[in-house]
């Protein structure tokens, strides 16, 4: 049997003709016309009226964190339970992740517990909505009013998301999304800043090009910042991704409701599936994860997954747990219970676009081979 990979990316639509087109023109640099286009575009599908085009989801924090002046002496509250690229951004610009643990319906941070993580220090919330369903934001949005805080909102996950029927990326003061190949939308490796207000916009936009002066001498540079800039191949690519959005949000859908009915059994088993919906957002599942009633469970599921060539992934690591943050001094005698629990216990399934109707039989039958 051929094997299954957890992520497999749907490059069925204009990506060839787009690419095919920047190689015959001979635009393949950040400077191509693809850059303003693809801006535009998803600007106009996600709400904000600015997108700046970046290398990748983690540049795009880089350059959030440090538009908003965010640095020494600052504390920015964020989820245990993430990627490490927003503590990465955060204490990379000298500030302090302060986290919260996690809700243990959603998996995203639990907004019932930030306002006790405020102090004088707090610049900013970094809101991380993972796996599918959004952040409970109205709560957050309420605190960042009260105490003057602003918000960086990591969407990377969350392509077509919605919370309220408003479009996840547009709650933000600056929103970041992430192109790798496992998202929505992919453009092989890129990210997104989208943003309503044009001073922090162009300020993202200056920072994502080494800072060169608009109207000055060329080469003079007057402060630090990085090449983030997105290629014009890169954002012919995510046009076209951008062109099916609707239909892979479908995909998923499917897949999901496959899944979801072929492994309910799991429930009764102390199993925990996805939650499909809340009061304010359907799940669109961008991936599958399953938490395990323990960690010799999960282990294993995966490994026997593995010996039939069937990829997973482990849910996030804790950043309270991080070797990288422990060797700094951060976190000590921290805690997250829930946040814990499902680093500890969760995996997702194979959940790619390209996932076929057979391999997502397939992985279900194994699954339940091993089980029994």
């Amino acid at each position: 049997m051929n094997p299954i990979p957890v992520n497999t990316p749907l490059l069925n639509g204009n990506e060839l003709k787009y690419l095919t087109e920047c190689i015959e023109t001979g635009w393949i640099s950040s400077e191509g016309p693809f850059i303003a286009k693809f801006e535009k575009e998803f600007s106009q599908y996600i709400g904000p009226k600015y997108g700046v085009a970046v290398s990748n989801g983690s540049a795009a924090l880089d350059i959030a964190v440090k538009a908003l002046n965010i640095g020494v002496g600052d504390e920015v509250i964020m989820p245990t339970f993430t990627i490490i690229s927003p503590a990465q951004s955060v204490v990379t610009a000298g500030a302090v992740p302060v986290l919260v643990d996690s809700d243990p319906v959603t998996w995203n941070m639990d907004a019932l517990q930030i306002e006790a993580k405020i102090t004088p220090r707090t610049k900013a919330i970094l809101v991380v909505h993972i796996y599918g369903l959004p952040v409970d934001m109205d709560p957050i949005l309420q605190l960042a009013k009260k105490y003057q805080l602003k918000i960086i909102e990591d969407a990377a996950e969350m392509h077509g998301q919605t919370y309220n029927g408003k479009k996840c990326g547009s709650f933000g003061d600056l929103s970041i999304f992430s192109f790798y190949p496992n998202k929505h939308i992919t453009t092989g490796e890129g990210g997104m800043i989208m943003t309503n207000d044009l001073a922090l916009a162009e300020r993202c936009r200056k920072l994502r090009n080494l800072c060169f002066e608009p109207n000055g001498p060329r080469f003079v540079h007057h402060e630090l910042g990085w090449n983030y800039r997105m290629t014009n191949l890169q954002a012919a690519l995510g046009l076209a991704q951008l062109e099916q959005i609707e239909h892979f949000l479908t995909i998923k859908k499917d897949i999901s409701n496959t899944y979801q009915t072929q492994l309910s059994f799991l429930t009764e088993l102390g199993f925990r599936l996805p939650k499909p919906s809340t009061a304010f957002a359907h799940n669109i599942n961008w991936v599958f994860g399953i938490v395990a009633p323990g960690i010799k469970i999960k282990e294993k599921i995966v490994e026997g997954l593995a010996k039939e060539k069937i990829g997973t992934r482990p849910f996030f690591w804790c950043m309270h747990q991080q070797p990288v943050f422990q060797n700094m001094g951060l976190f000590k005698n921290e805690s997250y219970p829930i946040a814990e629990e499902l680093a500890n216990n969760g995996f997702y399934l194979p959940s790619g676009l390209g996932l076929k109707q057979e391999e997502l039989i397939r992985v279900t039958e194994i699954l339940k081979a091993i089980i029994s």
